[in-house]
């Protein structure tokens, strides 16, 4: 008998989308070792030339125009794209994504992000008969997720399922189940051994999260936080940006012992769990990977949309805090110095950890049964 083969569809429109089909993925072949899945970013694979330059252009937009990004997050908001938008999206970006579906024979379907999501949608519409499973990656529900041909959604939280009965859609197509994340990051390592595996000191520790992008924080909150370092260590984690590490490992205001800059890397669990507080932009991804360690966190910069969408949640939640000035990260860093043994004693004994492993996998191979 054919195993049975799940394909995961994202878009390199930041890291969380992709992250999030891998950490189902993984999921999926632990609970059931026999089904075969493959994760694929679909334009960047059916364009590998015009592809990166989108997501480049994409990030620019983002960096330099959050304004914009926000206003047409804003007025799609309530509306899936129409049709004529989705077929031009198909023309010039997925024309070749039915020999993609066909080639692989998929029993079922995973996007995690609208733009697959779109695409095999209208091939559904053209007689494709297959499920489909939308994984909505933050903490909200815009429009552009929503399309008839979804057989499921699955959602973050029951705030998100309520958006989506708002929106009409009927309550047996949505599942609550968490954002998934990599199995490892419910694995919990004591913080001191953390911190002597990654070579640091038994301080008060605060990780900074850049991101696949870099770090976006304000210069003059860097340079405070940086004032703090004889007492607090400072974990500074830029992804890939390579000319953003460079210039920091050249800035004196980063030589410092208790000051250490990470590139990309897969210790991100690992850092987490030395950590006792986590600042970091508010994607979707990374807050779930925060909030399954149960460590405290700081938001900054949020992304008009979807970003300040998730803010709202995780801040309404008690999970964290917006960073509206630097008394917000006094305060953090106060509280840190001073109930430093026993904020480490509640996260050891596990009563930071906020909620229930994710239960995505499950839902995924229940549905393709």
């Amino acid at each position: 008998m054919r195993k049975k083969r799940i394909l995961l569809l994202s878009e390199g429109f930041g890291t969380g989308h992709t992250q999030a089909a891998y950490a189902l993925s993984v999921g999926i072949r632990q609970l059931a070792p026999d089904v075969q899945t493959r994760v694929i970013e679909l334009g960047k694979f059916l364009n590998p030339t015009v592809g990166p330059l989108i997501f480049a252009a994409y990030r620019k937009t983002v960096s330099a125009q959050p304004k914009l990004v926000g206003l047409l997050y804003r007025k799609k908001y309530k509306k899936s794209l129409n049709r004529f938008t989705q077929l031009a999206l198909h023309r010039i970006f997925y024309t070749q994504a039915s020999h993609v579906v066909e080639q692989l024979r998929p029993d079922a379907v995973v996007c995690t992000h609208p733009f697959p999501n779109i695409v095999i949608s209208r091939l559904k519409r053209s007689g494709l008969n297959i499920p489909l499973y939308t994984l909505i990656t933050d903490y909200d529900a815009h429009g552009t997720w929503l399309n008839p041909e979804v057989n499921q959604y699955l959602v973050s939280a029951p705030e998100v399922r309520q958006k989506l009965l708002m929106r009409g859609i009927a309550s047996d197509r949505i599942v609550v189940t968490g954002i998934p994340v990599h199995p490892k990051f419910w694995q919990r390592c004591p913080q001191a051994e953390a911190q002597q595996t990654l070579g640091l000191k038994p301080l008060p520790t605060v990780m900074i999260m850049g991101g696949g992008w870099g770090l976006a924080l304000d210069e003059e909150l860097l340079q405070y936080m940086s004032t703090w370092c004889e007492h607090v260590q400072l974990l500074f984690c830029m992804g890939s940006n390579q000319k953003a590490i460079q210039r920091m490992e050249q800035d004196p205001m980063y030589r410092h012992p208790n000051i250490h800059i990470f590139g990309y890397t897969q210790e991100v669990s690992t850092i987490m769990d030395a950590s006792d507080l986590l600042v970091t932009k508010p994607g979707g991804m990374t807050c779930t990977e925060g909030m399954t360690k149960g460590i405290p966190m700081l938001f900054y910069a949020p992304i008009p949309g979807q970003e300040e969408e998730n803010c709202d949640y995780f801040t309404e939640h008690g999970f964290g805090e917006l960073i509206e000035s630097k008394d917000t990260v006094a305060k953090w860093f106060n509280d840190l110095l001073l109930h430093y043994e026993t904020l480490r004693q509640k996260r050891q004994s596990g009563q930071l950890i906020f909620r229930e492993p994710d239960k995505c996998a499950q839902a995924v191979l229940e549905l393709l049964q």
